[in-house]
């Protein structure tokens, strides 16, 4: 490869685009590397090293998208080259940028550009137009290096294309992770117009923003906490224990009873059983009651899980103190 291109491609690792290369060296230096079997077109004026190429038999076969046997990071990066500003990185692509969840090598890479940007999709990128969209804070911002959909608009479009199995984790986790709120992406949703699922995100929605933190929390407050004779639990209620915040999942203020619901990945977990159980100890000396209730019951028996639970609050009501200041606050 000829010196100077060799040094373009080296300091966009990996990556050069025609117009840069046209600047500095003849056009047909470009042509020779990638007849050579040095560079490979990835997208429309842009070209990768040819030794990044995961699988080697792309060179050979013209069926198989050059993009799709790179890296997903170097792709998105070639893809940003492609922009030029035209576009921006959005839907699963968005999600991967913002951590929420992984796209594999060879998955479809998504762009949402205006209607009249001039980009049409290409081997490995799906182009989503979108009339009104806006290429400029605050509907755009920049992560990794890229530009990128918001967050809660990285959601909202990649519900649909989620399985009904994964669609509600990338949502959780960025409540949880405080990247977002459910009145944020509420808005994101009423805000769209057509949302297949719509339903069953708003309900999701809903869980969260009454306190929900997990997919257990929202089958036990659908199917076991919630109903005739229950009280109006407080979720992710914060006490200080020991100089540190901790979140009750279930209070029951009056009976000063917390519900814990165990999940099924700590079930079991002898390091997790001990953390557990010095916690449940520090909010005894507060007067509180833990009841624990884990994965396997909960789902398995929700009758029996809500009776026991009927019958501890009713066996607590006798003992309540009066005017006792709880310490506790809503996260």
């Amino acid at each position: 490869m000829d010196a100077v291109l060799a040094e373009l491609v080296r300091r966009g690792h990996g990556l050069v685009t025609r117009s840069l290369v046209e600047q500095v060296v003849p056009e047909w230096t470009l042509q020779r590397s990638c007849t050579n079997g040095e560079l490979v077109r990835v997208l429309p004026e842009v070209f990768a090293a040819a030794h990044l190429m995961r699988d080697q038999r792309v060179l050979k076969d013209p069926s198989v998208a050059p993009l799709s046997r790179i890296d997903p990071a170097l792709c998105r990066r070639a893809v940003a080259a492609w922009m030029r500003g035209r576009g921006v990185l959005s839907h699963l692509t968005a999600l991967d940028v913002w951590g929420l969840r992984r796209q594999l090598p060879g998955d479809l890479l998504h762009v949402s550009a205006p209607a009249r940007s001039g980009l049409r999709s290409w081997p490995g990128v799906q182009v989503h137009r979108r009339r009104h969209l806006t290429l400029a804070p605050p509907s755009v911002v920049v992560r990794q290096g890229s530009p990128v959909t918001t967050i809660e608009r990285a959601l909202v479009d990649s519900w649909p294309m989620l399985t009904p199995a994964e669609q509600r984790t990338p949502t959780i986790r960025a409540v949880n992770d405080r990247l977002t709120t459910p009145g944020r992406l509420q808005a994101a949703l009423d805000a769209t117009a057509r949302v297949a699922g719509r339903a069953a995100l708003a309900t999701l929605l809903t869980r969260l923003a009454e306190g929900c933190r997990s997919p257990l929390e929202i089958w036990g407050h659908e199917r076991v906490f919630t109903g005739p004779g229950m009280p109006a639990f407080q979720r992710q209620v914060r006490v200080r224990l020991g100089g540190r915040n901790v979140y009750l999942d279930l209070y029951a203020e009056p009976e000063r009873v917390n519900v814990e619901l165990d999940g099924a990945t700590t079930h079991g977990d002898p390091r997790q059983r001990e953390i557990d159980l010095r916690r449940d100890a520090q909010l005894a000396t507060l007067g509180i009651l833990v009841v624990r209730f884990a994965h396997r019951r909960l789902v398995r028996e929700p009758e029996a899980v809500r009776r026991e639970t009927l019958a501890i609050l009713a066996s607590r009501r006798p003992h309540q103190s009066a005017g006792r200041h709880t310490g506790l606050s809503p996260r």
